[in-house]
């Protein structure tokens, strides 16, 4: 399956249905008059997130949708059928941009939420409608109005709560795939991972929490360089980062140091992403080596390094247990900057209400 993230389509809501001049002429109806219906709606673009797609590779050919137009309205007042929405799905995690005003239209995170992106038209009024006691018998109707007309960016922002970052060939896919499911390409030469693999890691209580191990990540990379330009924007919903440094490089220090480097010209919050640090390929190192890393890399960043071997897992149930604990840690703080913005609101509007109420 070909991994595609952005994708710029153009979507049409349906024209509302004509309305109808027409005059009833049945024998037990002396007055007559008009009877000409109104026109049905016209259908709208709905955008409906499915778990089971994991890319936009469906408009990589479609790039324009239009919705069904409504029926033009019916004798004896009947209102025309209206049209029925197109539904288009797409991956859960994408974002909607109008590419005319570059707003961010909706996005879209949770399984089986709906945006309508291009409303249909209203149908045109019969005849009957415009029936007065100046104008007992009108001639007159409505055409049906158009539907909205938007050309819109999807873009793809994958949904996982931990990252894996790193230099190419610090084994970011081998470790996905030794911990989950997932089987991604793994090869002994830089750029193996061309595309994001998401990887469900199973959770001592049996939850599953989704990996995403970020590829192509390389100095200069906020500024287009390698891959990582293309695909940093997927860290950015990650609650947890995970930095992968290659233990045979020759100054894993400095490696570590490049990735920091761009996380911050990047910006977006990422620098400021919890994050845990693991030395990778420790199995092709002395004890003593890896001593010598470890203690560079805590003197850098202050913080407890791990020590891992991804290939014969080694390590890896330690650091299972500290992203488990890292990410708990989040989420309840998450939920508490949730709870207190919604007290501040309500102790911003309770003045207001206690003042309309004297």
């Amino acid at each position: 399956m070909q991994f595609i993230d952005q994708a710029e389509i153009e979507v049409e809501g349906g024209t509302g249905g004509d309305g109808l001049t027409a005059f009833r002429r049945e024998k037990y109806v002396p007055a007559g008059g008009p009877s000409g219906g109104t026109g049905g709606k016209g259908g709208s673009v709905v955008l409906v997130t499915d778990t089971n797609l994991q890319t936009l590779l469906d408009f990589r050919y479609a790039h324009r949708f239009k919705a069904q137009d409504g029926e033009k309205g019916g004798p004896k007042n009947r209102t025309g059928a209206s049209g029925d929405d197109l539904i288009i799905e797409v991956p859960c995690g994408t974002l909607i941009y109008d590419l005319d005003t570059e707003e961010l239209v909706g996005d879209l995170t949770e399984p089986g939420q709906r945006l309508v992106i291009a409303p249909g038209g209203k149908g045109g009024l019969g005849n009957r409608h415009f029936l007065s006691n100046r104008n007992r018998a009108p001639e007159m109707s409505q055409r049906g109005i158009g539907g909205m007309i938007r050309r819109v960016r999807l873009e793809l922002k994958l949904l996982a709560e931990v990252g894996i970052i790193g230099l190419p060939n610090a084994g970011k896919s081998t470790l996905i795939s030794t911990l989950s499911a997932a089987k991604p390409k793994v090869a002994d030469y830089p750029f193996t991972t061309l595309i994001p693999n998401l990887g469900v890691v199973r959770k001592p209580t049996g939850d599953g929490t989704v990996f995403a191990d970020i590829p192509g990540l390389i100095e200069g990379a906020h500024e287009g360089q390698g891959l990582g330009h293309d695909f940093l924007r997927h860290i950015e919903r990650t609650k947890l980062l995970l930095h992968l440094v290659d233990g045979t490089a020759v100054d894993p220090v400095e490696d570590y140091q490049t990735i920091q480097q761009e996380l911050i010209a990047y910006g977006q919050g990422l620098p400021d992403r919890p994050q845990l640090l693991a030395i990778n390929k420790t199995d092709a190192l002395l004890d003593e080596e890896v001593d010598e890393i470890a203690a560079e890399l805590a003197t850098v960043t202050g913080e407890k390094v791990f020590r891992i071997s991804a290939v014969s897992r080694k390590g890896t149930d330690e650091l299972l247990q500290a992203i488990w604990k890292l990410l708990d840690e989040t989420n309840a703080a998450l939920e508490a900057d949730a709870a207190a913005a919604a007290q501040a609101i309500i102790d911003f509007n309770t003045p207001l209400l206690r003042t309309v109420e004297s």
